[in-house]
């Protein structure tokens, strides 16, 4: 056995013991002994193997295995620029605290500046965006002393991974991404003498001792103030958001959510809550203006909720399920941990009249939100609404970055089934988000739809290059097609006095609007990927009725000049 050979198993022998199950590759010869070792392990059924062609969507996907699945999940690419395509994933699993485990191949250390092909400094690449890194040099021999280095240094790098510390040499307080540069040597390819060979173990022959994740730590109770008011954002953990619904209700606070990690649902949930909280905010429900806001997560779409944070004299606390915790406007005066969620504090007298008042100024936006989404026109909200309503519980919805988030909490009105939500949002870009999509899927195995843009779909269009061997999810993929970027619109840039002469209106047009015109049926049918065009919600409806076999993408196409014409109206 090939020393590059031996540390290849043993690396891939390793994770395996360490609880990985899925394992993500995009080609290359420097990463050729991983290559054959994850093979290996894929054919003996240690764990799946998946294989792409272009690194980020790579990245992404095994970032949403990680996210499906909770467990790390290795990406493996050979040197040189292949890494560094991975950064994009790499700083949305270290904002979300995602377990993505960066397995990089390099060249020897001596070949460093020199010049070689395809070599670069990679030990730091990914700068502060890891919690734990490791530079393995190239080995000399397969030494069980040498085997023993490698199998604790697996092991330190899914420590990190899981958030469980490292030691004195530091490591991951939270959880999340981590990076192991490994240098090979020629050969690179296995001696065909020698298949079927045991990868090394410790010099004594005795087991490894599995890391076990801490205690939870434990939490005294939030104070139970009677005019408190729950912002839910977003969350490491599905578990946490469903605990957070449960704590909230027990404590009679009533609930404004984000659609992230769980569709909001249950007696405290406020129907079409960020309208409410626009209204409160703005003085027009005076009465229902709290005491206290207690944000749970990390809040990312709305203004509208972060104002009520910034209303004179509210108290604001959080409850953050990492060490760093979420506060751009400098408001929160306590941070507590996600312990606090097991223990709900008593309700106040008052907290059944507080919740129903909050629930019903909800309710009674309802009829004029549906009328308002209900038009002639197909609409983005509409869409979202189509959407939630086809899902079923034991669904799984991944949601793109830009309108298709906003469009959904715009709709939510508290009585959609409680499905599972995966979206990006540790950064919040439109990087990767059908390859996270498909890698969610295969992790949870659910019948599982993605909602997200043209330009979002566009972007990770890489992803639906799946080779015929590959695992395939059963995948939809609903594309609210308004031919450009249609979130700005939305935005101060989209605002009447900024198009009112064709010049201005043609670099609005230009750097904001940013029309594609791509024909997305021909792209799908390049990929062999089913594709379906909805004309109208009765169309949309038709489609996500039956059931995905393998993936489809079903276009529906919108004007991208009625996106504020109704925020503006909702609003």
């Amino acid at each position: 056995m090939h020393p590059s050979t031996a540390l290849a198993t043993v690396l891939v022998d390793e994770l395996v013991r360490g609880g990985v199950r899925e394992a993500v590759l995009a080609p290359g010869s420097r990463s050729a002994p991983l290559a054959y070792a994850l093979a290996e392990a894929d054919r003996a059924g240690q764990l799946r193997l998946h294989v792409r062609v272009d690194e980020r969507s790579a990245g992404f996907l095994a970032l949403g295995l990680a996210r499906g699945s909770g467990r790390p999940v290795p990406v493996v690419t050979t040197s040189g620029t292949a890494v560094a395509n991975l950064h994009p994933a790499v700083l949305e699993a270290h904002h979300s605290g995602i377990p993505l485990v960066v397995l990089s191949a390099d060249r020897p250390a001596e070949l460093r500046g020199t010049g070689a092909n395809q070599t670069t400094v990679q030990p730091g690449i990914f700068a502060g965006a890891v919690s734990w890194e490791a530079d393995l040099p190239a080995p000399e021999s397969i030494a069980a002393t040498a085997a023993a280095h490698w199998r604790t240094t697996v092991c330190r790098a899914l420590a990190a991974a899981r958030g469980h510390g490292t030691g004195a040499e530091g490591g991951g307080a939270h959880g999340g991404p981590v990076h192991l540069d490994v240098a090979f040597r020629d050969p690179l390819a296995p001696d065909l003498q020698s298949t079927g060979e045991a990868p090394p173990g410790r010099p004594d022959g005795s087991p490894w001792t599995v890391v076990a994740a801490p205690p939870p730590a434990a939490a005294d109770p939030v104070a139970g103030t009677e005019r408190t008011v729950v912002l839910l954002g977003d969350l490491p953990d599905p578990e946490q958001t469903r605990a957070a619904l449960r704590w909230a209700a027990t404590a009679g606070w009533p609930v404004l959510a984000e659609p992230f990690g769980v569709l909001p649902t249950g007696p405290g949930v406020v129907p079409h809550g960020v309208l409410v909280a626009d209204r409160v905010a703005r003085g027009e429900l005076a009465e229902l203006r709290p005491d206290r806001v207690l944000t749970v997560g990390r809040l990312t779409l709305f203004r509208e909720l972060g104002a009520l944070g910034r209303l004179p004299g509210v108290v604001v606390e959080q409850v953050s399920a990492r060490a760093t915790w979420t506060d751009p406007s400098h408001v929160v005066s306590r941070v507590h941990g996600p312990g606090v969620l097991a223990v709900p504090p008593e309700p106040a007298p008052g907290a059944r009249a507080w919740v129903d008042a909050w629930v019903g100024a909800g309710r009674a936006l309802g009829p004029w939100v549906s009328d308002a989404v209900a038009g002639g026109d197909l609409t983005g909200p509409g869409v979202a609404a189509a959407v939630v309503a086809a899902l079923a519980a034991g669904d799984l919805l991944v949601l793109g970055s830009s309108n298709p988030p906003r469009d959904l909490a715009l709709v939510l009105d508290g009585g959609q089934p409680p499905v599972r939500v995966v979206a990006n949002r540790g950064l919040a870009g439109i990087d990767g988000t059908v390859s996270t999509a498909v890698g969610a899927a295969l992790a949870t195995g659910a019948r599982t739809t993605a909602l997200l843009g043209d330009l979002t779909f566009l972007h990770d269009a890489g992803g639906l290059l799946v080779g015929p061997g590959e695992p395939r999810p059963d995948l939809t993929l609903v594309v609210v097609n308004d031919d450009g970027g249609g979130i700005f619109l939305t935005l101060e840039y989209g605002e009447p006095g900024r198009s009112d002469t064709p010049e201005r209106a043609a670099v609005t047009e230009r750097v904001f609007g940013t029309p594609h015109g791509t024909d997305l049926a021909a792209l799908c049918a390049a990929h062999h990927v089913h594709h379906l065009r909805a004309a109208s919600l009765d169309d949309l409806r038709a489609a996500l009725a039956k059931p995905a076999r393998g993936i489809q993408v079903v276009e529906v196409p919108v004007d991208r000049a009625g996106h504020r014409r109704l925020r503006d109206a909702l609003r």
